[in-house]
């Protein structure tokens, strides 16, 4: 259980509300604020690379309704004058710092592999890690066998013992609204460290690091990161 000054900041998609999600500008600008890690989406295109997507189409972010499965790199890249960067792109700008590689749609495994591949590619296996479902999870545990992983759990009711044996997950990731004290002490008590997604206002953020947990991925990570020093400095004072 992380005293209030050492809650992980991580922020969702980057900076959305300055710049648009899960774009280069985007993740550095989450850092510039004081974000300990990043948090950002990755799909791969229909020929194989992996970019920072959430949808599964191109239409809210970018005003294009194609599939992005249905579409080459290159093809993104002309619909979206290049600002959908690719893995490699994200892994390179953020240079140093964490990324915290959400797997949306459920991702088979020769998807994951794919994903887990650039990872190593680029060497930054060490500042890497994955979170998704349970099915995703397990891709990526197959695919390396000492991958940090945050595994997200959508249910107040416990991850069953042989599958947390399986994934190994050093997180587990929940919904912020499902917290309360008894989950908190029962995800510790298995072992695990507790994340929470995504909590934008201070009421919630001051009621998450009170129950004790690790790490808070929110749209609103200089709000997150003020309230996390102001509480460390007056843990400080005290102490």
């Amino acid at each position: 259980m992380s005293p209030a000054g050492d809650v992980t900041a991580v922020a969702h998609r980057g900076d959305p509300y300055r710049y648009r999600e899960n774009t280069l500008a985007s993740l550095r600008s989450a850092l510039d604020r004081g974000a300990d890690a990043v948090e950002t989406d990755v799909r791969l295109t229909r020929d194989g690379l992996p970019v920072l997507l959430h949808d599964e189409t191109l239409r809210r972010l970018w005003g294009h309704d194609r599939p992005l499965r249905a579409l080459s790199a290159d093809e993104v890249r002309g619909l979206t004058a290049g600002r959908v960067p690719t893995l490699a792109e994200a892994l390179a700008a953020t240079e140093g710092s964490r990324l915290m590689l959400d797997l949306p749609g459920g991702p088979g495994e020769r998807a994951v592999r794919r994903i887990v591949d650039v990872v190593r590619e680029c060497g930054a296996q060490d500042r890497v890690y994955y979170t998704a479902g349970a099915a995703a999870m397990l891709a990526v545990r197959a695919a390396d066998p000492a991958a940090e992983i945050a595994m997200t759990w959508t249910t107040a009711a416990p991850p069953r013992p042989a599958l947390l044996a399986a994934v190994r997950p050093k997180w587990l990731n929940y919904r912020f609204g499902l917290v309360n004290k008894a989950l908190a002490e029962r995800v510790h008590g298995d072992g695990c460290l507790l994340s929470v997604w995504t909590p934008d206002t201070r009421r919630s953020m001051r009621r998450l690091i009170a129950l004790g947990v690790d790490s808070i991925t929110t749209n609103r990570i200089d709000t997150l990161c003020a309230l996390r020093d102001s509480n460390g400095a007056a843990r400080s004072r005290k102490g």
